[in-house]
């Protein structure tokens, strides 16, 4: 299997910055919700959907800036 060129692999670490930060601001747009308001007064803890798009949006986020910043 080829490598990809540096080039690509910037553009790639780029969209996942991109991706990772949605996921992230999408994940806190949702814990505004009321729902999700309701679940943490009765839990004490963020929805499971919330938790994962801030993990999934932060794995991401770092695997782009990697990406972005190797030689």
């Amino acid at each position: 299997m080829a490598m990809a060129s540096g080039g690509s692999m910037k553009i790639i670490g780029i969209i996942l910055i991109v991706i990772g930060a949605g996921l992230a601001l999408w994940g806190y747009q949702l814990s505004d919700s009321i729902g999700s308001q309701i679940t943490e007064a009765v839990t004490g803890a963020d929805t499971d959907k919330v938790m994962t798009l801030y993990i999934t949006g932060a794995v991401s986020f770092v695997v782009g800036l990697y990406l972005f910043v190797k030689k």
